[in-house]
């Protein structure tokens, strides 16, 4: 009986040890993942510092409404879902046809009120194309109609605005 005893607790002492390493590892991973913050410099530049997937993105709204960013270079407009469009109140706009990494896609063209980014840069009565999914619906697309009103600098795994 009392072998029993010990080999019941030891099992479960062993499983305490997993269920413990397993949720650090969780925890630290999770942590890991967190999209690190832009942050406005001394200088007045908006600092975006690499992702761990080596991707630039940063918090802004269009039309008020929330969106996280991935700026896109090679993207010649700023780029948000049809979900976030309705929210943001874009209606209408003209019909297009985009050329994109994954062949042609059709969407909208609509003018937004204001494109902002956390940090200050702002940018009024700008394109947008509609119909494109960067992950969920709440995120977009940044690209060079946005960009181009602004200094852009890659040093190493940071961008400056």
């Amino acid at each position: 009986m009392r072998m029993a005893g010990f080999v019941l607790r030891g099992a479960l002492g062993i499983v305490a040890f997993w269920l413990v390493v397993m949720a650090a590892l969780y925890w630290a991973m999770d942590r890991w993942q967190q999209p690190r913050q832009a942050r406005v410099t001394a200088q007045g530049a908006l600092e975006l510092p690499r992702q761990t997937d080596g991707h630039f993105r940063v918090a802004g709204t269009v039309n008020g409404e929330p969106v996280l960013f991935v700026v896109d270079t090679g993207a010649s407009i700023v780029s948000v879902s049809e979900a976030l469009a309705r929210r943001a109140g874009l209606r209408g706009g003209e019909s297009a046809s985009f050329h994109t990494a994954n062949g042609v896609r059709s969407g909208r063209i609509v003018r937004a009120d204001s494109v902002v980014l956390s940090g200050g840069p702002r940018v009024d009565n700008l394109r947008v194309r509609l119909g494109l999914q960067v992950g969920d619906e709440s995120q977009g697309l940044l690209g060079e109609n946005f960009l181009q009103h602004f200094h852009m600098e890659i040093d190493g795994d940071r961008m400056l605005l």
